[in-house]
């Protein structure tokens, strides 16, 4: 703005103007910084504005990043270890368990003759043998030209004691199907542990065995299975609830494109898969039930704060979401000093936790109320920024849950492992895309938990899965794995009696 723009006459000098075009310009002057004022502070609105609109998107995408744990370190290694030491690691000459493995005897000795010289092609039949050259040669069966069919032919008889006809009863197959043990034991295996579509399962069926099955078939076949391992499956139920340590998580799933949950619930030697419509507390009520007497393990969701037990909360989760503000809002240095004295106390609960033999019940009991009042006093910050004071009333929701695994010598401070149980669940759902009926999703709930709990227990799903189906074909009734543990411990102590008699 100049008075070459104001004036109307550009070419008059100051000097020269009168006193009412001096008057003129003055009020046009006025004017023109007046509109220039309401421009700038409708610019600055429009500003804070946008700033607020990117805080709040900042915002939420913090809250959804957050519960996405990395892939390359364990939250709870990062964040609350009591050492945090870096070691350097050993260099390795070799690959891990490289040639250590001892070969098995050898079933089969093939003796390849050398009757041409492979090199010029020279007749060498007549000549003696120089040396002999053995190497051990592991492989897997050809692949058949057709499937094994066997006819089974039961006899009846009239049994006198009963007075009626008894059958003889076929172990290839369970009743009234024409699929042996072995294939169904094989699908059984590949739907839940390496989570091969059905699809998958029926072309490997198909190039490798020539079994010709449709994908409706294996899933007829794969929720006759699970009807029959429901009490297997409530006893695995039983077991999660009568432990002291309960990990539970919950991942989306699809069935027939419509969104449900996967919910499980796990100890150290059981886990437990659920699916259900809902994601609220009635689905941890309807499991758990009302009350338990241990530690519930949990990512801070709401739906299981009904059931009355101690609780403790992730750290993981809330110290990775408190890393997001501050990477999101550098400028905020309180947030980092916040971080650092919450990773402090946890560090301190941890080291408490460990002496708590050492100092006795009485001291133990002095020092973790110590520790519950710092916690509180670093949740009552004075004058926190907008941004902190978000941070803190996140961490203030979960106060009562976060020094809990203080008093318990199992609990961590982290839901690690129940993450660890619902990937396979979270795998499954990325390859098939969720399940096509309620039956489905059902049936793989029932033999995931069984397969997974074979895992931690460290006892062969497909062994278990087939005693359990032949028991099952003689008595109406699966084999318990509770009653397989027992018996596979039986043989060990016989075996173990037999080498040392």
């Amino acid at each position: 703005m100049n008075t070459a723009k104001v004036l109307p006459f550009p070419d008059i000098g100051l000097r020269n103007a009168s006193r009412q075009e001096l008057i003129h310009m003055v009020l046009s002057l006025r004017a023109e910084l007046a509109h220039s004022e309401a421009t700038i502070a409708d610019l600055q609105n429009k500003l804070a504005q946008k700033e607020d609109e990117l805080t709040k998107l900042t915002r939420v995408g913090i809250n959804k990043a957050a519960n996405q744990p990395s892939s390359k370190q364990p939250e709870f290694a990062k964040d609350t270890g009591a050492d945090k030491k870096k070691r350097r690691k050993k260099r390795r000459t070799c690959r891990v368990g490289a040639g250590n493995r001892p070969k098995p005897e050898p079933d089969v000795i093939n003796v390849n003759p050398l009757n041409t010289c492979p090199e010029c092609a020279c007749d060498l039949t007549n000549r003696p043998v120089v040396e002999e050259v053995s190497r051990i040669v592991e492989d897997i069966p050809p692949i058949p030209e057709k499937t094994t069919v066997c006819e089974e032919i039961q006899e009846r008889k009239w049994c006198p004691s009963c007075a009626k006809i008894v059958s003889s009863v076929s172990q290839a197959a369970l009743p009234g199907s024409d699929i042996g043990l072995r294939a169904l034991c094989l699908m059984a295996y590949f739907w839940v542990i390496p989570a091969i579509s059905l699809p998958g399962i029926a072309a490997y069926l198909n190039n490798f065995f020539r079994l010709r099955l449709s994908t409706a078939g294996i899933s007829r076949m794969m929720i006759r299975l699970a009807n029959i391992m429901t009490p297997i499956y409530e006893e695995i139920l039983d077991d999660v609830k009568g432990g002291m340590l309960i990990f539970a998580d919950e991942t989306g799933w699809r069935v027939k494109g419509i969104s449900w949950w996967l919910w499980i619930f796990a100890n150290k030697r059981s886990a437990y898969y659920w699916p259900d419509k809902k994601r609220g507390s009635a689905v941890v009520a309807k499991i758990l039930g009302e009350a338990f007497s241990g530690v519930l393990i949990t990512d801070a969701w709401c739906a299981y704060q009904k059931i009355v037990c101690a609780k403790q909360t992730c750290m993981a989760h809330l110290l990775r979401k408190i890393r997001k503000f501050s990477d999101a809002y550098p400028d905020q240095f309180s947030i980092v000093m916040f971080y650092r004295r919450l990773t402090r106390l946890l560090d301190d609960g941890e080291r408490l936790k460990g002496m708590r033999k050492e100092i006795g019940e009485e001291a133990f009991a002095h020092r973790l109320q110590l520790l519950k009042r710092r916690l509180h006093k670093l949740l009552a910050w004075d004058n926190p920024s907008d941004i902190l004071k978000e941070v803190i009333d996140k961490v203030a929701r979960q106060e009562a849950y976060i020094l809990t695994f203080v008093s318990f010598d199992e609990a961590p401070n982290h839901n690690n492992y129940g993450e660890y149980i619902i990937k396979k669940g979270v795998l499954k759902r990325k390859v098939s895309g969720g399940s096509m009926s309620v039956e489905g999703v059902r049936a793989y709930a029932v033999i995931q938990s069984i397969a997974q709990t074979c895992h931690l227990r460290q006892v062969s799903f497909v062994g278990f899965l087939t005693q359990s189906l032949l028991h099952y074909i003689l008595t109406r009734k699966p084999l318990l794995l509770g009653e397989y543990e027992a018996r596979m411990q039986a043989k060990i102590t016989a075996t173990e009696d037999k080498k040392a008699a």
